[in-house]
């Protein structure tokens, strides 16, 4: 572990390799697992004002979701996030034609009807941040439905920390991120990648 300012950062993050690699995983991150995909406060109000723009990109049980609980819940961890459908798809998860999901947030934002990307826990993926009071976790979530993304990523020779660089200066901003990248060279230069 490395620290900083107030967060904590895996070494994970400079020593795996990952890539997404959508063709072969289609996108199962947005629709498998026990919860939605963690919010933070201030991203419900930019969910609830994105929503008339995605709107008809979502699928009408999805939207009965939301009319009935909103864009997002609490969990059983007392954790907030995104609404989900018949317990797994993310209310925002759209399919492509071949059957690939991907998110209806991010397709509106590229498509420039909307300034917001997406929840920044998505963007993120597969780094998890953890919020423990006076400090933040940076650990990376192995889950085997990236495991082409894994493959690709070391085919690549792509650490980590540079596949998410801009969700991380999203996160955590421009300055720390190059923080992080000296004390990438330093665990080089020191033998520990």
């Amino acid at each position: 572990m490395v620290q900083i300012d107030d967060v904590v950062v895996s070494l994970d993050l400079f020593r795996e390799k990952f890539l997404c690699d959508l063709s072969a995983c289609r996108g199962e991150c947005c629709i498998e697992g026990d919860a939605g995909a963690p919010v933070e406060l201030d991203e419900v109000a930019e969910l609830e004002e994105v929503l008339p723009v995605v709107w008809n990109d979502l699928s009408p049980e999805a939207r009965e979701v939301i009319d009935r609980q909103g864009v997002v819940y609490t969990d059983c961890d007392g954790d907030l996030v995104t609404s989900i459908v018949n317990g797994k798809d993310c209310v925002f998860t759209c399919y492509d034609e071949k059957g690939g999901c991907f998110c209806a947030i991010e397709k509106a934002y590229r498509e420039g009807r909307c300034q917001f990307y997406k929840p920044v826990s998505c963007h993120l993926y597969p780094v998890r941040v953890g919020d423990y009071g006076p400090y933040k976790a940076v650990n990376y979530h192995r889950w085997d439905v990236c495991k082409a993304a894994v493959l690709l990523g070391q085919k690549e020779n792509l650490p980590l920390y540079r596949f998410l660089k801009e969700p991380l200066i999203r996160k955590f901003g421009e300055a720390w991120y190059e923080e992080l990248e000296k004390v990438a060279e330093e665990l080089k230069e020191q033998g520990y990648l």
